[in-house]
């Protein structure tokens, strides 16, 4: 199938393109940064997902909406308004067979920077919108919500011991995820699924869910 993955030089969006490589899809990756994938699966395409002159690209089976920004002045903009641009353009036609977006734990808890997790919020909701308007074409759509993950741009957090340890004693599991299990779930609701639509799946370590009993 064609996929496009929106953000992938690093990170979540990276391990995504890799996971659907590995698994012999055509993958087009949409990024303001260059890509260090090298494969003949894997075309590039340098550009902003809030460009009003998005290429044209046919025959996209699956879109997942992984880019977006963290702590900046351009939150809702680049994650919830640039996220629709691409979905408007790709993702709402006949050939469509799923649509994954990269939310955020903090969708639900808002426990976050303000305009991150509004953005991140707005995006589950419009998820919701795209599955009731894609089902007609037998297609889901779903959205991943994840807590902490092992990426470089959380590295401020991993490399200093104390943050590391607080942040991990936040969840049930004392861990956090890495990019790569991210990409699994993400395989799974696009390519697997194909009952399971309007959902957000909260992938989280059980950070939303520890809590102390006090008697």
């Amino acid at each position: 199938m064609r996929v496009l993955v929106t953000g992938t030089s690093s990170g979540i969006g990276k391990a995504i393109a890799n996971k659907f490589i590995l698994n012999g899809h055509e993958v087009i990756g949409m990024d303001i940064k260059d890509s260090t994938i090298k494969n003949d699966l894997y075309t590039h395409i340098k550009k902003d997902i809030c460009s009003k002159n998005l290429p044209d690209i046919s025959d996209v089976d699956i879109l997942v909406n992984n880019a977006g920004v963290q702590n900046t002045e351009n939150d809702i903009d680049v994650n919830l308004k640039g996220t629709i641009n691409i979905t408007e353009k790709y993702g709402i036609q006949e050939r469509i067979k799923s649509i994954v977006f990269i939310a955020s734990a903090s969708a639900s808890t808002g426990a976050e920077f303000p305009e991150y997790a509004a953005s991140k919020g707005g995006m589950v909701t419009y998820m919701k919108n795209v599955a009731l308007r894609i089902a007609k074409y037998n297609a889901t759509s779903n959205s991943v919500s994840a807590g902490g993950v092992i990426t470089p741009l959380n590295n401020h957090i991993i490399e200093d011991p104390k943050l590391w340890k607080d942040v991990l004693n936040e969840t049930l599991l004392n861990k956090w995820a890495s990019a790569e299990e991210i990409a699994e779930f993400v395989y799974f609701l696009s390519v697997n699924n194909k009952s399971m639509t309007g959902q957000d799946l909260l992938i989280d370590n059980g950070e939303a869910l520890k809590s102390n009993f006090i008697w």
